[in-house]
C-alpha cells in the first residue's frame, strides 16, 4: 500500500515520540512525588503509566506512521525494506525533536524548569548489556510479528514487553535512543546525565542489529513487504 503523505507520517512520529517521552518523564515525577522514600513502588507506577500509554499510541499512530517513535525501529525498517531510506533520517529528526519537547512538557506540567539537565549517571558494562538486551528484545517482538503475519499484536505486545523490562533489565530499558536523549534534560527520576547517553546509544544500536539478524534466521521469508511497526490499516487519502 502506498504510505502516506510524508509531512503527514512526520507529524504523527514527532508527536507519538513527544507523548511517549512527556508520559515516561511525568509519571517518573509523579510517583516520586507520590511514592516519596519507595522506589519500587515508583518504578513500578512508572513501568505502568508507560505502557498504557504506549499502547495507545501504537494503537492510534501506527495507521499513519508505523509508530516507530524510535530510531533504531526506523533504522531496522528502512534497512529490510519497510521504510523508504530517503524517510529514514526525517523520522529520527522528528523523533529526537519530539522526544526532547516531551521532556520539556513533562517538567513544565509539574512547575519545574523547561530544561534541568540531569545529573544521573547511569554507566557500566551492567547496564550496557542491560540496554543491548532490552533492544533486542523489543526488537524480536516487533520484527517477529511483522514476519509472523501477526502486526495486529504489536500495541499490546511491545507496551507489555516494555512493562516487563522495565523490571528485568538494570538500565530499566530505555531501548531507543531519542528517548535516552530526551530524557537528559530532566534532572528527575527518570532522567540520564548526558555523558552516560552514548554508551546507551551504542548498546540499543547493536541489540537491534543481533535482533535482526536472529529474525532473519527465525523468519526468512515474509509473505508481503516488510514494515517494522503495524501495517497500514487505512486506504490513503
Amino acid at each position: 500500500m502506498t504510505p502516506l503523505p510524508l509531512p503527514r507520517r512526520l507529524l504523527a512520529e514527532g508527536l507519538g515520540t513527544l507523548l511517549l517521552v512527556a508520559t515516561v518523564v511525568g509519571s517518573g515525577i509523579a510517583a516520586a512525588s507520590l511514592s516519596p522514600g519507595n522506589v519500587g513502588l515508583q518504578l513500578l507506577e512508572n513501568a505502568l503509566a508507560t505502557g498504557a500509554v504506549l499502547f495507545v499510541l501504537i494503537a492510534t499512530l501506527g495507521p499513519v506512521s508505523g509508530a516507530h517513535f524510535n530510531p533504531v525501529v526506523t533504522g531496522i525498517d528502512a534497512w529490510l525494506g519497510g521504510l523508504p531510506k530517503r524517510d529514514a533520517l526525517p523520522y529520527v529528526v522528528v523523533q529526537v525533536v519530539g522526544a526532547c519537547l516531551g521532556a520539556v512538557l513533562a517538567n513544565l506540567m509539574f512547575g519545574l524548569a523547561a530544561v534541568s539537565v540531569s545529573t544521573h549517571e547511569r554507566t557500566g558494562s551492567a547496564l550496557w548489556l542491560s540496554e543491548v538486551v532490552a533492544t533486542f528484545g523489543l526488537l524480536l517482538v516487533i520484527l517477529g510479528l511483522v514476519r509472523a503475519g501477526r502486526s495486529s499484536w504489536i500495541p499490546a505486545a511491545v507496551a507489555s514487553y516494555i512493562v516487563g523490562a522495565y523490571w528485568f533489565t538494570a538500565s530499566t530499558s530505555f531501548a531507543n535512543p531519542a528517548v535516552t536523549i530526551g530524557r537528559t534534560l530532566s534532572d528527575t527520576f527518570a532522567g540520564i546525565a548526558p555523558a552516560s547517553v552514548p554508551g546507551f546509544v551504542v548498546a540499543q544500536v547493536l541489540g537491534a542489529v543481533l535482533a535482526t539478524v536472529v529474525v532473519l534466521v527465525i523468519w526468512p521469508r515474509h509473505s508481503a513487504a516488510v514494515a517494522v511497526a503495524i501495517d497500514v490499516q487505512e486506504e490513503t487519502r
